[in-house]
């Protein structure tokens, strides 16, 4: 009889410890919290794949749209400082998505005005 592999169906977020479901609505790699879109530097080069050897929290640092208007979760490794790119899931926070986005206005260096010319 072949022995059957367990497999988790849910995850501890080691930043709030929330415990969060792996299925994730608009996604079939749920690698990060939807409460506070904190993740851990688990996958190397494919989402899923498992295959990174640091296991450090990664900060939600930005986002980026792709062409057809999808978002990106942008996260850094408080760690080695490795950027990944993880698409959004339905039930992601999106008060924090917003500020997210918005942080480059926010910026200090940002003008507050055009130049004339």
């Amino acid at each position: 009889m072949p022995r059957r592999r367990h497999r988790n169906t849910s995850f501890r977020c080691a930043n709030c410890r929330l415990d969060v479901s792996l299925t994730a609505p608009g996604t079939r790699h749920r690698n990060h919290c939807p409460h506070c879109l904190t993740s851990l530097h688990v996958d190397h080069r494919i989402p899923g794949d498992r295959a990174a050897n640091c296991g450090s929290r990664m900060e939600a640092f930005c986002v980026a749209a792709r062409p057809d208007g999808e978002w990106l979760l942008i996260h850094r490794c408080l760690s080695c400082g490795e950027l990944s790119a993880n698409r959004t899931a339905g039930d992601d926070n999106a008060l924090i998505l917003t500020r997210l986005a918005v942080r480059p206005l926010s910026d200090t260096g940002f003008p507050a005005r055009l130049p004339r010319v």
